[in-house]
């Protein structure tokens, strides 16, 4: 009898409605478009997790449900904006969109653009996402103001005024998000007005609970204090102890580091010494299989805190993506002239592909330059364009009158160079016969393909010889 009671609860509970989140709203400007919402998968990697989008019909309007388990933080990247907003499970919001404003072409051809962040505004008054804008506008402004007094003359007496000042304005309140973000917005302006070091930041990190840590806020203060912060100790001529500990991966020796010079406690010191694994990989100062394996350690991967685990997780991803001997995304695209063509066919040679916008010069001229590797290399290698979605006649009439070789597929959506994270054009891989990365960094043709492609080839024929 009491297992049927059970099982009849399980059951009802089982389908009991789940309220979703509701985002609504209208905009006639913003008609016939999609905009697309992500998430950071942690504040060390950022990767973009893609999670819902609201599409806008013809006439502007828009609505659309998002499972939520708890508030949670969102960004949206569209025209020169980056949009945040925290949503509550089960709340339905009327979003504000800003008027409309597209990248110019100027813009649209940065790789370094970086969009104008904001947090969207909602119908409420009282909405989370308003106090907050309302309280950075406030903040701005009185930074503005007060300029040449805090971040030149750093007078103490003015910055606390302006807290004094926005405490008056936005007093303590129930909302620990609200609290959250006002403390470490404060805490940033006032490590930029006194130049405070990282050493001086730990009481701060140590008191924030690891839940805020995808905040933008946290992100912003996070990155300012210890981005780097490994490399600059590294290159110290005195830190001889450091080059050693690198050489042989002693992950205590660091872990050291962040409790002793930085005084950072559990958890937060783990995540620290990440960040600086992180941007420590990226410069080529300390081995990359040091890192890995330092990141790799029990300490990070059975760590008590699931954050770190999950960042520890991810930043070996993140790390090992597109490494030499890792299998490389296959792509399927339509060609030029409409046909669907995937790259991991096996014709028995290696891929060169070429990322490429035919509307910039510097890419014209690369892909000009494949008429000649395809002459030098045509027995070993298959030539792959994937070109960004542009005007289709131009670029047809172009690939035409320069006899461009190799297949041409178009990238209507951009979302093969989110694949392999292409920031800029032209970006180029070498693939092998069984669609592995070849090389760390290969070289665009004008910029040494042909001898990095050339050496390479030559070697492994010659090991094919010594073998048979």
């Amino acid at each position: 009898m009491k297992q049927l009671i059970v099982a009849l609860i399980y059951t009802i509970l089982l389908n009991i409605p789940v309220m979703a989140t509701i985002i609504r709203g209208e905009n006639a400007e913003y008609a016939g478009k999609e905009l697309r919402f992500y998430k950071y998968s942690d504040p060390v990697t950022r990767e973009k997790v893609n999670l819902f989008s609201l599409k806008i019909d013809h006439r502007g309007n828009f609505i659309t449900e998002v499972d939520i388990g708890h508030i949670s933080c969102f960004y949206c990247d569209f025209g020169i904006y980056r949009g945040i907003i925290i949503l509550e499970p089960h709340e339905t919001t009327d979003l504000l969109l800003p008027p409309l404003r597209e990248k110019s072409f100027t813009e649209s051809k940065n790789p370094y653009f970086k969009p104008v962040e904001f947090w969207f505004l909602t119908s409420k008054e009282d909405h989370l996402n308003n106090k907050i804008s309302k309280f950075d506008i406030e903040l701005n402004r009185l930074t503005d103001k007060y300029f040449n007094i805090l971040y030149i003359n750093q007078s103490k007496e003015i910055f606390d005024s302006i807290v004094a000042g926005l405490n008056n304005i936005f007093p303590s309140e129930s909302n620990e998000i609200f609290e959250v973000h006002k403390k470490l917005k404060l805490k940033s302006v006032e490590a930029d007005a006194f130049r405070n070091s990282p050493y001086e930041m730990y009481e701060i990190f140590n008191s924030i609970n690891p839940k805020y840590w995808n905040q933008p806020s946290f992100i912003e203060l996070f990155d300012k204090t210890y981005g780097n912060k490994l490399n600059l100790e590294y290159s110290l001529v005195s830190n001889k102890d450091i080059k050693q500990a690198a050489s042989v991966a002693d992950i205590q020796f660091f872990l050291n580091i962040t409790e002793a010079r930085y005084q950072l406690k559990n958890p937060i010191k783990f995540l620290a010494l990440l960040k600086m694994l992180h941007d420590s990989f990226y410069t080529g100062q300390i081995p990359e299989k040091a890192i890995l394996k330092m990141i790799s350690e029990d300490i990070f991967s059975g760590n008590s805190e699931h954050k770190i685990r999950t960042t520890s997780a991810n930043l070996l991803k993140k790390l090992q993506y597109l490494s030499p001997g890792t299998a490389a995304p296959v792509i399927c695209l339509k060609n030029i002239n409409g046909e669907n063509i995937c790259t991991n066919r096996d014709n028995g040679k290696y891929k060169y592909l070429i990322f490429a916008d035919t509307e910039m010069i510097i890419c014209r001229e690369q892909l000009k330059y494949l008429q000649k590797i395809e002459e030098s290399f045509n027995d070993h290698l298959e030539i792959i364009a994937i070109i960004k979605k542009n005007d289709l006649i131009e670029m047809k009439i172009f690939l035409d009158k320069q006899k461009i070789p190799g297949m041409h597929l178009v990238d209507e959506k951009n979302l093969c160079s989110e694949k392999y994270q292409v920031m800029s054009f032209p970006q180029c891989f070498l693939l092998d016969k069984n669609h592995n990365v070849v090389f760390r960094q290969t070289k665009a043709p004008l910029d040494g393909f042909e001898h990095q492609f050339a050496v390479f080839i030559q070697k492994k024929l010659f090991e094919q010889k010594m073998s048979n």
